[in-house]
C-alpha cells in the first residue's frame, strides 16, 4: 500500500512538471514598446520549464520593418507564423493594444492551437471593435459612472509625426502615464527604448467570430492603478473565464514582476 502511494505521488509530480515544461507563452508587447519590456517576466517564466516567446512586431524594437503604414494584418501575420512554430498550443499574452492583435490572430490560429488568450490591462475587443473604439467607449462609460479622468490623458502625451501617420509618447510625461510605480532604472530603461506607434492599426477593427475567437478561454488581468485609462468595463467586454487585479500601474512587467507570473503560472 505505502509502495502504491508513493507510485502515485510520484506519478502525479511528474505530472505537473510535465505540464509547466509543455506550456508556451507567446508575449506581445503594447504600443510604442517592444520585447524588451518583458526583460523580468521572460525569466521568471522559464524557471518551471516553461517555454517562452517574446515578440517585436512588425516596426518595434529590433524589428527594421518601416513603422509608418504598419497594418493590422501584419501584427497579427507575425503573431500568427511565431505561434505556429512553437510545437504543441500556446498562451497568448497582449499588453494594452496587443489585446486587439492577440484576438486577430486567435481568431486565424483557433483554439487547437491557442489553449488561452490573456489580457494584461488590455483592449479586448468584440467582432468590429478597434483600440480607438474600445478607449472611446471605455472613457463614454467612466464619464457617466463619475470616474475621475487622469492627467496627463494618454492622447495629452502623444507626440504626431508630421505625416500623422506614428506617434510618439512625451518623454517628459511617460513616466506618470505608464511607469508611476517602477524604478528610476526601469523608467530610465523605457525611455531609452520607446519607439514610434504605428496609428493606422489603431483605428483597425478586428474581425472575430464565435466559433473561432469565441471558443477560446480568456482571461483578464486587470492593473486596478493604471493612469492610461480605466479598464474596468474593458474587462467585462466579453465573456471571461476569470479576472485577476493588480495593484500596479499599466506596467506591472516592470514594477511587480513576480506577481504577474505567478498569475500566468496559475493559469
Amino acid at each position: 500500500m505505502k509502495i502504491s502511494l508513493l507510485l502515485l505521488l510520484i506519478t502525479a509530480l511528474c505530472q505537473t512538471v510535465s505540464n509547466a515544461q509543455s506550456r508556451t507563452y507567446v508575449l506581445v508587447h503594447g504600443g510604442w514598446h517592444g520585447a524588451w519590456c518583458w526583460k523580468k517576466v521572460v525569466p521568471l517564466l522559464e524557471t518551471n520549464g516553461s517555454r517562452v516567446v517574446a515578440i517585436d512586431l512588425p516596426g518595434h524594437g529590433d524589428d527594421k520593418t518601416s513603422p509608418a503604414g504598419v497594418t493590422l494584418d501584419e501584427y497579427t501575420k507575425k503573431v500568427v507564423q511565431l505561434a505556429k512554430a512553437q510545437t504543441g498550443p500556446v498562451i497568448l499574452v497582449g499588453h494594452s493594444m496587443a489585446g486587439v492583435i492577440i484576438a486577430q490572430a486567435a481568431e486565424v490560429l483557433g483554439k487547437e492551437k491557442v489553449a488561452k488568450l490573456v489580457f494584461l490591462d488590455a483592449f479586448m475587443p468584440k467582432n468590429g471593435e478597434s483600440v480607438f473604439a474600445l478607449a472611446a467607449k471605455a472613457e463614454e462609460l467612466n464619464k457617466a459612472e463619475g470616474k475621475p479622468t487622469t492627467e496627463p490623458s494618454l492622447s495629452q502625451c502623444l507626440l504626431l509625426s508630421d505625416d500623422k501617420q506614428t506617434s510618439r509618447v512625451d518623454l517628459d510625461r511617460v513616466a506618470q502615464l505608464f511607469y508611476h510605480d517602477c524604478s528610476a532604472d526601469d523608467v530610465a530603461f523605457a525611455k531609452a527604448h520607446l519607439g514610434p506607434q504605428p496609428m493606422g492599426c489603431l483605428g483597425t477593427p478586428v474581425q472575430v467570430s464565435d466559433a473561432q475567437y469565441g471558443a477560446i478561454p480568456k482571461v483578464y488581468i486587470l492593473c486596478t492603478r493604471a493612469k492610461d485609462l480605466d479598464k474596468r468595463s474593458i474587462a467585462n467586454n466579453v465573456p471571461i473565464q476569470k479576472m485577476y487585479t493588480l495593484a500596479s500601474s499599466h506596467s506591472p512587467f516592470f514594477s511587480m514582476p513576480e506577481k504577474l507570473v505567478a498569475i500566468l503560472q496559475a493559469l
